[in-house]
């Protein structure tokens, strides 16, 4: 009985604790931004004191209005004459060339990165993984793949951010009827959250 009191209270309040560190977490890497105004513009030294959460909203705030500025034919203009900058820059150039065109593909409504969950053989046959299709082969490796051959990011359990880069034929992958979001959840709960199939979710309806 004691063991089953404190399983149930575990299951209460692990969820809280690391929803919160995690958001302190945030909230407090966020909140560095304010050491970038000038000291004394900074809020602690106006007002005498810390308010948490300050930093997410101004870095919400520096945010949209960069994207406002960008949305225009000088903002973009301004935008080019800076990424040309740093892209003559040696070191630079390479690390921002790589970020940009991950963060491209990632946040574009217009990319193909994750917009669909698969299920392949992996790491080897007989034992299957959810995975994620991430575009098509691209480059001097594509020129000595024979066939139809796809890109897929194989995330890790419990930490999705971390995982493999496959090339692997088409026809070795599965797409499956679920969103991106259930898959992840199913990743990151290392299966325990299991998403509903089509014909449940009709027959709850």
């Amino acid at each position: 009985m004691f063991k089953k009191y404190l399983l149930t209270g575990l299951l209460i309040w692990v969820p809280i604790v690391v929803t919160v560190w995690v958001l302190s977490l945030v909230v407090g890497t966020m909140d560095q931004t304010l050491t970038l105004l000038p000291e004394d513009w900074q809020p602690d030294n106006l007002i005498g004191f810390h308010i948490p959460g300050l930093g997410v909203i101004l870095s919400v705030v520096v945010v949209l209005l960069t994207g406002v500025l960008t949305a225009n034919i000088m903002g973009r203009q301004l935008l080019k004459l800076g990424h040309s900058l740093v892209t003559h820059i040696p070191v630079v150039r390479s690390i921002y060339s790589s970020v940009k065109q991950v963060s491209d593909t990632l946040l574009s409504g217009s990319g193909q990165a994750f917009h669909k969950a698969v299920l392949l053989e992996y790491p080897r046959q007989g034992i299957w993984t959810v995975a994620f299709l991430t575009g098509a082969p691209g480059g001097d490796a594509a020129k000595h793949l024979q066939g139809d051959y796809v890109s897929v990011y194989v995330p890790t359990t419990p930490n999705p951010t971390s995982g493999f880069f496959l090339m692997l034929p088409r026809a070795q992958v599965i797409e499956l009827d679920m969103s991106v979001d259930d898959a992840l959840k199913y990743i990151i709960s290392m299966g325990v959250v299991a998403p509903a199939t089509a014909d449940l979710a009709q027959n709850d309806s």
